[in-house]
């Protein structure tokens, strides 16, 4: 076979092989399109011109769905590796200025970015200040992703509900949530009394919980009930609440606004409960990155002085 020789890689290479490296990673060039924004043929020519230009067939599409060729693994491995140290140089150069520059990565948990307790909007000015020439790319992530995304660098800064403490992950307690278990104004419970809700009753009802692996206090709580749907976010779980059809737990914030409006009830609160932190998660980096170390000092200004115990 002839030995292939590509030559240099150029910038638009370069962008080819990150979109190449987000199909892989989406499992098809559908998923890609609309992770990317944008069309399924664009992809799919992105994809053919990069083969062409390496030389060898990168995946496999049809019938039998979208699989890497062994070539195509090969090079889904090396781009992740040639991005990182791009990243890296790209970091290292921003960290050489005066002031700060470059992007940081954040993602916070549903409600999280409204929620005052965690003063984004303050954290946010103040670091803007100091840092003005900085962008930001804020998403709204599921736990488990921003928990693995921040271990392997995707994300630089992450705002997360937590009940354990991952080994290679720094927090920073930002507070605490008293979980509650609510029903509707349209579930039975709701006209009942509190003494009349036995724990036989409450173990029976449909349950829609957050799906994530409980730790010790949680899953004592989780055990005996009936797990009936799951939902990560708060949102989604209080619309199932308010079908009627089901009860869960939520912290007592979140259900406050519906609670003052009649449309949900805290039930079997002496039996039902559990303690939730609120944390900012991060990663020491190996090399220095001065705008992330700047904003963490940032949120520390805002955190030091707290009163509040982490529960955990």
């Amino acid at each position: 076979m002839k030995k292939l020789s590509i030559g240099q890689i150029s910038d638009y290479e370069i962008k080819q092989l990150k979109l190449f490296k987000t199909v892989a990673e989406c499992g098809g060039f559908t998923a890609a399109a609309a992770e990317l924004n944008i069309s399924r043929p664009t992809v799919s020519n992105h994809i053919a011109s990069l083969e062409a230009r390496l030389g060898m067939p990168l995946c496999k599409r049809g019938r039998g769905g979208f699989n890497l060729t062994d070539e195509g693994a090969v090079v889904y491995e090396e781009s992740k590796l040639l991005l990182i140290q791009l990243e890296q140089f790209r970091s290292t150069l921003n960290n050489l200025g005066e002031s700060p520059t470059g992007q940081l990565n954040i993602a916070l948990s549903d409600t999280y970015s409204t929620d005052i307790r965690c003063r984004i909007p303050e954290v946010m000015r103040a670091f803007c200040k100091v840092a003005p020439k900085v962008t930001f790319s804020l998403e709204v992530e599921h736990m488990r992703d921003m928990e693995r995304q921040v271990l392997n660098g995707d994300l630089d800064i992450a705002f997360v509900p937590y009940h354990r403490k991952l080994q290679g992950l720094h927090y920073i307690h930002l507070f605490s949530d008293n979980n509650y278990l609510y029903c509707a104004k349209d579930h039975p419970f709701y006209a009942y009394r509190e003494d009349d809700i036995t724990n036989e009753m409450i173990c029976s009802a449909k349950l829609v919980h957050a799906g994530l692996q409980p730790h010790e206090e949680i899953y004592q709580q989780l055990s005996q009930m009936n797990l009936a749907s799951s939902s990560y976010h708060y949102e989604s779980r209080i619309a199932l609440a308010l079908s009627g059809e089901f009860i869960c737990f939520l912290p007592e914030e979140i259900a406050k606004p519906y609670v003052e409006e009649g449309r949900l009830k805290v039930i079997a609160k002496q039996h039902k409960h559990f303690t939730l932190g609120a944390a900012v998660v991060y990663k020491q980096a190996k090399k220095p990155n001065r705008a992330k170390t700047l904003f963490i000092e940032t949120i520390h200004q805002f955190f030091n002085n707290s009163s509040d115990t982490p529960p955990y």
